[in-house]
């Protein structure tokens, strides 16, 4: 049975899926404000291989964990959920199947105590 980082696309296709979510939130106005001073080219990298790692892939995460990383920022469950929608809106547009779109909503929903109104 193939890991969901295989289901994903591997390093390319998780790129590319990390690659239209943090444009997306760049411009979603409910969090954009978010990314403001954040250099976007870090942030895809940062998440494209948290996601792999935790998707069963290859790559090493060196970044901050979740509740660390959201520390401060008294993150609502509005702008949880416009997170989970661009990630949807992203994984459509890669062609990611209903499955596995599952199964990533699912883990990023799990962390939901590490991200709200920490």
């Amino acid at each position: 049975m193939q890991t969901l980082y295989e289901r994903l696309g591997g390093a390319e296709g998780i790129a590319a899926i990390v690659d239209d979510l943090v444009d997306l939130h760049a411009a979603n106005p409910r969090i954009a404000p978010r990314f403001a001073d954040t250099d976007l080219d870090a942030a895809k990298k940062g998440a494209a291989a948290f996601l792999a790692m935790g998707t069963g892939g290859p790559a090493e995460y060196q970044g901050k964990d979740m509740l660390n990383t959201h520390k401060g920022m008294n993150i609502d469950a509005d702008e949880f959920l416009a997170v989970l929608d661009d990630a949807l809106e992203a994984m459509a547009k890669n062609n990611v199947a209903q499955r596995e779109q599952e199964e990533v909503l699912f883990a990023m929903y799990s962390m939901k105590g590490d991200i709200l109104h920490v």
